[in-house]
């Protein structure tokens, strides 16, 4: 028997398995960005996968599933970043953990000073070039206004460009 805290709603009972497939890989990415440790990000996978499972029930049909689901692991890292136990990690030591593709990168230079933007910024660029979203969708993940997505995107981009000069010139 499925102890009650766990069972879905009876109306929409989510397939586990087509969402792990569908957003394993991209949760355990945004949520290893987010939270710059392999092992945390596991956990907050683990617990998105849960409230997913706990709340599929509530998704509304007139987002997208990706945009919904992206939500409640931000949000599921940031209440691990809110939490008394979370310790600062140095990025540069943490980098070679990174889950990717099968692709590898010989430079993180770029990563590196992402990871050094401010969060709302470093959210922005995360959502719109690693997870490939809409300025749209990511408005509804963070619960932003367009308008601010769009502005935050643009000064994330901007500072990188300031931070970045001298690398990409040397190329």
């Amino acid at each position: 028997m499925v102890p009650p805290q766990l069972a879905p709603s009876c109306n929409a009972s989510p397939d586990m398995d087509r969402i792990v497939q569908q957003y394993g890989d991209s949760l355990m990415r945004i949520c290893f960005l987010y939270l710059k440790d392999v092992y945390l990000a596991q956990d907050a996978v683990q617990d998105t996968f849960l409230k997913i499972y706990r709340n599929y029930h509530k998704f509304d049909t007139n987002s997208s599933e990706k945009t919904w689901i992206m939500r409640i692991a931000i949000n599921v890292c940031k209440d691990y970043l809110r939490s008394a136990w979370h310790r600062k990690v140095n990025v540069q030591e943490v980098l070679d953990e990174i889950p990717t593709h099968s692709e590898t990168h010989e430079d993180d230079t770029i990563l590196i000073e992402i990871m050094r933007l401010k969060p709302h910024y470093r959210e922005v660029i995360l959502l719109f070039y690693y997870q490939d979203m809409k300025i749209s969708d990511i408005a509804q993940v963070l619960g932003a206004p367009e308008s601010t997505v769009s502005v935050r995107l643009k000064r994330a981009r901007e500072q990188l460009k300031k931070r970045l000069e001298d690398w990409y010139e040397d190329d």
